[in-house]
């Protein structure tokens, strides 16, 4: 077997492929149908403080190789996600990745304080769900700043920074001079759709997030640029489908990719990402960090 096993902020993941936050549920789900540990990690459904029902229907509309979604961060809150779910986790040995999301600085010290000592691996800090009112914090260089430093002050462990995409170098700079170990680029994009029955938005907050094969060249285009650009780890995230996407963003810069959207068309696309890029790599007689940021080096 080719070893895929990669190191980010000191957590050791089995391999680059990771399941994205808000499409892979908790794991159990998947379990029932994958192998769930062929997978580098798991990144949970977005966390906050307290229980959240998330957006009325319709959540989700298909678009042109693309899918968007006003889900809203439902997620049953911090306390119960600990009672319930991340013991689950930590059983079956996955690697976890837990996202939070919170309204001000001091609610994402307050989830990692909590989180602090549970046994997570990441902390996924997101700063950039487009379908949730309230500020965007992900677009402002000193409220990511303040965000990331308020979690270092209770979260010893490593810690991810989900940016959006139209964030800019100056933010991504910022996360990680505020203590983040890697950037993830990116989150989805702000877009929207219109019921030409109704003639009136599709969703209730009118606008949503774009994800899916539509945003894979962007998202391609944003990894490229932040790893010209910063001296940390980036994982590409977007429009990742097969072994030749994660590919892609390998030759980017990226450090390792997350898998979203894929999961709702084929369950097993992330095992088949993993499948292909062993035997890539084992054909060529490579390496994943060899091949890493080949394509920066060319231009």
């Amino acid at each position: 077997m080719t070893d895929l096993s990669i190191e980010i902020g000191g957590v050791k993941l089995a391999n680059p492929v990771i399941a994205a936050s808000g499409t892979f549920g908790y794991g159990r789900e998947y379990a029932q149908l994958i192998d769930v540990d062929r997978l580098g990690g798991i990144c949970t459904k977005g966390i906050t403080i307290l229980p959240r029902d998330g957006n009325p229907p319709p959540r989700l509309w298909e678009t042109p190789s693309g899918l968007l979604n006003s889900i809203g961060l439902e997620n049953p809150g911090i306390e119960a996600f600990l009672r319930d779910e991340l013991p689950e986790m930590k059983k079956r040995g996955w690697t976890t990745i837990i996202n939070i999301w919170g309204e001000t600085a001091a609610e994402y010290g307050a989830l990692a304080c909590r989180l602090a000592g549970s046994g997570a691996d990441v902390l996924e800090v997101n700063v950039s769900c487009p379908n949730v009112p309230g500020t965007r914090l992900g677009e402002r260089e000193d409220a990511v700043r303040d965000v990331v430093a308020a979690v270092c002050d209770s979260w010893q462990g490593a810690i991810w920074v989900k940016l959006p995409p139209d964030a800019g170098i100056h933010v991504a700079r910022a996360a990680i001079e505020a203590g983040g170990d890697a950037i993830v680029a990116s989150n989805t994009f702000r877009a929207m759709a219109i019921d030409i029955a109704r003639r009136a938005p599709v969703f209730d907050r009118g606008v949503a997030g774009l994800s899916g094969p539509a945003i894979k060249p962007i998202a391609l285009r944003v990894v490229y640029e932040l790893c010209q650009a910063i001296d940390a780890p980036v994982i590409g995230c977007g429009g990742i489908r097969t072994w030749r996407d994660a590919l892609e963003f390998a030759l980017a810069g990226a450090a390792a990719v997350e898998v979203g959207t894929a999961h709702y068309v084929d369950p097993c696309c992330g095992i088949a990402i993993v499948e292909g890029l062993e035997a890539y790599l084992r054909e060529r007689k490579t390496s994943w960090g060899d091949i890493r940021g080949e394509a920066l080096r060319k231009t």
